[in-house]
Formats: C-alpha cells, sequence, structure tokens
C-alpha cells in the first residue's frame, strides 16, 4: 500500500504546484472514514481508494483527480456526506466526488436492464462536464479489476468481466488511454474465457522457447538499419497480448497458426518528417504486406491518436507490425486525453466537450426515448473501426466501419440527415445505403419535401442516425395513434350518450398509470386499452353488459418503438403483430445480432432470414412479401440453433475435445452430422444452441484456438 508522503511525492514530482496539505487531509480523512471496513482479498478497504489515486499518478493527473480519487467511495460507504467533503474540501472537489459517487454498478443482468442503461446515460453526463469523473472511474475499475479473482461467486465476477469489456474498455480507447484498456480487456478476458487464453499463452511461450530470443534479434536488426541510414530512432518490441490475438482471430477469421504476426514493434522519431523517412527505410528494406499501412498522422482518429501503421516481412523471415511516430504523438497515445493536462493554468487545457464522439453521445440521449435504447445506440457507436470521410468542403467525419451516406448525413446534421434525398460519392450518384470506405468525398443532396424513411433504420449504423429516425417515426406514429384513439373512445362515448372531452379522462389518467389525456388517448389507439375500458372507467355506474354488440375492441398490441414488459404474445421480432406465425429459415439460422429479414410465406406466415442470405436474391422481384422486422432486445433470451461446419484432427479424442470447448462456453450440441472423412481429417456440420451472434462468435473462437481443431465457419446452409 502506497504511503501518505510516498503518494504526495509522486504528485509534486510531476505537478509542482500541487496542494500538498489537501492531498494530505483527503488521505487521512478518507483513512478514518473507511475504518475497519475490509475487501475481498481481506485487506483493508482504503488501501483500494489509495492504490487507485496511485494509478493516476502515473498519467500525471491534477491534485484534483488523486483527491478525488482517494474520497470517491466514503460518501457511498461511509457516514459522510457531499454537505461535508465540500466544507472541508471545496466546492470543485465535492462536485468530482458526487459526480463519481453517482455512477453506481453497471449491472448487466437482465432484470437490471434499465438500471445499467440509466448510470451509463449518467456516466456520459458526469463527463461531458468533467472528463476527470472518467479517468477516476476506470482507474477505480483497472484496481477492481487486478483484485477480482479475491471474490468467490464466479457469476459476479462474470458480471463484472463483462462490462469491464463491454462499457469501460471501449470508452478507455476513445478517451486515448491505451495502456488502461488493453489492460481492462485482458484481464476480463482472463476471467471470460479462461481456457482459451491459457491455450493462447501456452501457444505464445512455446514460440519464445523454440525461437530464442526473437523479438532481441528482430530489434537489433531494425536498429542497425535505422543507423545505417542515419535515422535517430528509439525502438521497442513486445509480443501482442493474448486478448488482441483472440479478436485477430475473431476478425481475420484465421486459426492461431495462420496469425504471424504476432508481434509489434514501435519506432520512435524526433519529428513528423523523421517518421516518413523511417517509412520510407522500412519499405525499402523489407516486402511490404499488401493492406496494412494506415497513415494516422494526416488522418488522426477520434480521440487525437497519431501514427503510421505497417507490416512488413521483416528480419528472421518475420511478418510484424510497425508503428512509427514522434515522442510527441506516443505520449498521446499512452495517456490520451491526460497527456493534455496543463498545470500552469492550474487545470486541464481540454474538456470532455472537445471530443467529437462525446458530443454524438450527447445528441443521442437527447434523441433516444429512453435509457435501453441510448445504452444499444452507443454500444454499437463505441465497438466500431473507423471510416474517414470529407465534406465538399474538406472538413474530416469519422465514422463506423460500414457507414452509409445517411450516417453521413446526420454527422454533419440532424436536418441535413433529416430531409436527405440523395449522395453523391466521389462526384458519382450513390444508392443511400452504399457502404462507405476510407477517403471518400460525400455531398449529401437534401430536399425540404423529405422526412426520414422508417427502411433507413435497417442500413444506418451510427447511433445518431438510428437514434433520429425512431424518434421521427416515434413521433409520426404517435400522432397517428393519437388519431385513431380519439376515434375509438369518440364511438365508445357516443354509443352511451357521453361526450368525450380532456377534463372526463383527466379523473382517470392516475388508474391507467398515464401522464396526460393525449398519452391515455394514444394507449387506446396502440391497443393495450379498448375504449369500452376507459368509458367504464370515466363512468363506472355503467354495467358490463351494457356493451353495445358492435363494439368490438382492438386486440392489445406492442409498441414496435418501446421495449416494454413482457407481453403474453411476445415475440422476440420487432415488427410483427403478436400472435403471428412465424419461423426460422433453416438456409441461414438467423440469431439475435445478424440484421434479418421478413418474408412472408403463403399458408406458413412469416418466414425470418438474414439480410444476406443467398436465398433472397430470388425475392429481388417481390418487394410486396417483404416486412421491415429487427431483434427485439426487451424479449427474453432464449436458445437459437446455429450450423457450425469444421474440420476436426482425426485422433482420439478429438471430437471429446470439441464437446467439451462448446460445453464450457454454455452452448449445446443438438446435431452432429460428419460430412467427409479422411485419414487424417473429419470434416463436420454440428448444430449448436446459442443465445445470439456473439454467443456463436465466442465459441468460434474458442474453437479456433483448439489444437485439434483445423478449421471453424459458421454454415450458411
Amino acid at each position: 500500500m502506497i504511503r501518505q508522503f510516498e503518494l504526495v511525492e509522486r504528485v509534486k514530482a510531476y505537478d509542482p504546484s500541487a496542494d500538498e496539505d489537501a492531498i494530505n487531509r483527503a488521505y487521512v480523512y478518507a483513512m478514518k472514514m473507511h475504518g475497519a471496513q475490509k475487501r475481498a482479498s481481506g485487506d483493508p478497504y482504503f488501501s483500494h481508494p489509495i492504490e487507485v489515486a496511485g494509478i493516476l499518478t502515473q498519467f500525471h493527473l491534477d491534485g484534483a483527480s488523486i483527491i478525488t480519487a482517494l474520497l470517491h467511495d466514503v460518501i457511498e460507504d461511509t457516514t459522510s456526506t457531499l454537505e461535508e467533503i465540500q466544507k472541508i474540501f471545496g466546492a470543485d472537489i465535492a462536485r468530482l466526488v458526487d459526480g463519481v459517487t453517482k455512477l453506481t454498478r453497471l449491472e448487466l443482468t437482465s432484470d437490471q436492464a434499465n438500471k445499467q442503461a440509466e448510470n451509463f446515460r449518467k456516466l456520459v453526463l458526469a463527463m461531458s462536464e468533467d472528463i476527470r469523473v472518467l479517468l477516476v472511474k476506470l482507474a477505480d475499475r483497472l484496481h477492481n479489476m487486478r483484485t477480482l479473482h479475491y471474490i468467490e461467486n464466479p457469476e459476479k465476477r462474470k458480471r463484472i468481466a463483462m462490462e469491464t469489456m463491454e462499457i469501460y474498455a471501449p470508452l478507455a480507447e476513445r478517451i486515448g488511454m491505451q495502456e488502461i484498456k488493453n489492460e481492462l480487456e485482458d484481464l476480463a478476458f482472463g476471467e471470460l474465457h479462461t481456457d482459451v487464453r491459457q491455450s493462447i499463452t501456452n501457444r505464445l511461450d512455446f514460440l519464445k522457447q523454440s525461437g530464442g530470443n526473437l523479438i532481441g534479434h528482430i530489434l537489433a536488426e531494425l536498429d542497425d538499419v535505422m543507423k545505417g541510414n542515419k535515422l535517430v530512432a528509439e525502438i521497442s518490441g513486445r509480443e501482442k497480448t493474448p486478448y488482441s490475438i483472440w479478436r485477430k482471430m475473431q476478425r481475420k477469421d484465421v486459426g492461431f497458426e495462420q496469425l504471424s504476426d504476432i508481434m509489434a514493434f514501435r519506432i520512435i522519431v524526433d519529428n513528423v518528417d523523421g517518421c516518413y523517412r523511417a517509412l520510407g527505410v522500412l519499405h525499402s528494406h523489407y516486402p511490404v504486406v499488401p493492406g496494412r499501412f494506415k497513415d494516422y498522422i494526416s488522418l488522426p482518429k477520434p480521440n487525437g491518436y497519431k501514427s503510421l501503421h505497417t507490416g512488413v516481412l521483416g528480419p528472421e523471415h518475420q511478418r510484424i507490425e510497425v508503428q512509427i511516430r514522434t515522442r510527441d504523438m506516443h505520449e498521446v497515445a499512452e495517456l490520451g486525453v491526460a497527456a493534455h493536462w496543463n498545470y500552469k493554468d492550474g487545470g486541464p487545457n481540454t474538456d470532455g466537450r472537445q471530443y467529437r464522439w462525446l458530443r454524438e453521445l450527447l445528441d443521442i440521449l437527447d434523441h433516444a426515448s429512453g435509457p435501453e435504447e441510448f445504452l444499444e445506440h452507443t454500444r454499437l457507436e463505441m465497438f466500431q473501426d473507423q471510416v474517414f470521410c470529407f465534406s465538399p468542403k474538406g472538413d474530416l467525419i469519422a465514422l463506423p466501419r460500414g457507414a452509409c451516406p445517411v450516417d453521413f448525413a446526420y454527422a454533419v446534421h440532424s436536418q441535413v440527415g433529416d430531409t436527405c434525398v440523395g449522395a453523391k460519392v466521389n462526384g458519382r450518384m450513390v444508392p443511400l445505403k452504399a457502404a462507405l470506405v476510407n477517403g471518400d468525398q460525400v455531398e449529401i443532396l437534401t430536399s425540404k419535401a423529405q422526412t426520414p424513411q422508417p427502411a433507413w433504420e435497417r442500413f444506418v449504423v451510427t447511433g445518431k442516425a438510428r437514434a433520429c429516425i425512431r424518434r421521427f417515426i416515434r413521433n409520426q406514429q404517435r400522432s397517428q395513434f393519437l388519431a385513431l384513439g380519439r376515434e375509438i373512445l369518440s364511438k365508445a362515448f357516443r354509443q352511451e350518450g357521453y361526450d368525450l372531452t380532456n377534463k372526463a379522462l383527466d379523473g382517470v389518467l392516475r388508474q391507467f398509470k398515464a401522464a396526460s389525456a393525449d398519452d391515455l388517448i394514444v394507449e387506446v389507439g396502440e391497443g393495450h386499452h379498448t375504449g369500452r375500458e376507459v368509458l367504464l372507467a370515466v363512468y363506472p355506474g355503467l354495467k358490463e353488459h351494457q356493451h353495445a354488440p358492435n363494439v368490438v375492441p382492438l386486440p392489445k398490441q406492442k409498441d414496435k418503438t418501446k421495449q416494454s414488459g413482457k407481453h403474453e404474445n411476445a415475440v422476440p421480432i420487432k415488427g410483427l403483430i403478436p400472435g403471428m406465425a412465424m419461423h426460422f429459415a433453416g438456409c441461414c439460422h438467423p440469431l439475435p445480432g445478424d440484421r434479418i429479414v421478413g418474408i412472408i410465406t403463403t399458408g406458413r406466415g412469416v418466414t425470418i432470414h438474414t439480410i444476406d442470405c443467398d436465398m433472397l436474391s430470388n425475392l429481388q422481384d417481390q418487394p410486396e412479401r417483404w416486412l421491415d422486422i429487427a431483434w427485439d432486445a426487451g424479449a427474453e433470451i432464449k436458445s437459437h440453433t446455429s450450423r457450425i461446419s469444421m474440420v476436426v484432427a482425426n485422433e482420439q479424442g478429438s471430437l471429446g475435445t470439441l464437446a467439451t470447448v462448446i460445453a464450457k462456453n454454455k452452448g449445446n450440441i443438438t446435431n452432429v452430422k460428419i460430412t467427409n472423412r479422411s485419414a487424417d481429417f473429419f470434416e463436420l456440420m454440428v448444430d449448436v444452441e446459442v443465445h445470439d451472434v456473439r454467443h456463436l462468435t465466442n465459441i468460434i473462437a474458442a474453437l479456433r484456438a483448439t489444437p485439434e481443431i483445423s478449421s471453424v465457419d459458421r454454415a450458411r446452409s
């Protein structure tokens, strides 16, 4: 545990103007308030805030951040109050501590989904006001992950690891805190996929033993090459983390043996000119790996990251990845937002609002109908790679990979997106759903007569575009349901000789849990209540048998735009009427997470296909049979059958290993078919019950990390 004087010395070493007295008072106050509290490890609870403060000193954060780290748990876990913090440490510290305190655990369990979404919304708001709230939260999570193994409950460990992977690691990446992001991911990976990580680690250890000091030899040769060209450079090398190797196996759809660039090297030079000179030297000495060059100096990432990336067949005939950057770029790459801190002015010279992605999160927050929709969009936004496009004036717009002109239009401005009618990419007209690529120049054509189209939601990928489209559809549907509901109620009231008035409805709003008369009318239009129900509530003296025979209540339907509670006829698909006959296509085996489309099939109801199913090409000329549908994230998670094709070594125990790996990843084998066999290998088709696409992807990745399995792919037929 870091002692009091050591913590102060660490801060004063990089910030001589830091308030030493305030840090000392915070240290003593937190130690006193936490008292005899213990952590799961048995250590004094106070060791946790001290370690969190110690992590922040590594990133040279200001004194206020260090004090906030020391105090971040006192309000939640002790008798301390915010008023007391403000009185002792001032308004600025109290505001930061309050911002961190409000962010309680982000639960990932299904019954806590709304709580998680609401807390993530609070996190975005808090860090938009002061990014230091997020920095303290990330350091807090990092120390908790380092001590995760002390928690005895395996489900709790898994939940914490999952929320780390889905929420905190992407946030760390977005603000450029690469070191924290890498460590969070690897720690979470070790908990979520222990066997897979161990398998990759064992293979890396084997490569080290068989290859000797391979990294040292490559470093020495690269150093000689640079010196031979009179370039002063600092060169370092490392193996990639097990998690980054696993991600690459997933992304490239390959096994471990097919990954040859598991080593990464970094060349640090004095200036930008030196970066491009080093790149030229590297490319002139070694064959370049096609498609691996990226210039993040001329086109920086949204979090400010700058560097040149390339892949070459380097020394020792090894395929290696090389990053080239200046010292200033390296500091930003490693420290992210913390690299921008300016102590001369007594605080940071940057705030959260300078980050475009954070402004976009706030836009999504404005347009989303509720916390769950907000969380859905932001997760989508954070997990995707970037493409960089230009406006006709040369403005740079960063978008997730797979974005289309509609995404670009909404990134420019919500109004531009709403009125988008067409797009020119590099001077040529393209469909609105065409995928954009790096370097595209995009011109959006607009019309005041245009409004967002429901079909756009099928192909946009940014959270902002999706939220704006949904909001427009929601508002449009509300006006339609309002008119329909008013007509239904008016008819019900007229048949009993009454006039429908808002005053009459105001008296029963509480009974129907509606905020206003219009809200109640909309619910009637949506089918949640019948006109007769409302009539009897307003005039309870009427008897049920007086119900006019020609008034037929509408069937209750689930609002397609809400993720509401369970319905007795609930289906996992949004866009279908509850109770409608439906089944999943056997040709493509759609899973939750796949983009899907419904095809009306005579005599069978609706057949659900994946959007890229080959069978759909036969139906292109029958648009009247197509339905715009999507998975309902609010529906209960059920098992779905998917099919995997694989090649397995014809060795004793290989089928047992296959079954064990699938079982350990919570999959259930329902059918196995051997399609081909030889002396060395079996080709298999395996049907597996999974929850969704991510679950299937994890199983496939775990299988690929297994030595007995030569290849694994998702089967489409």
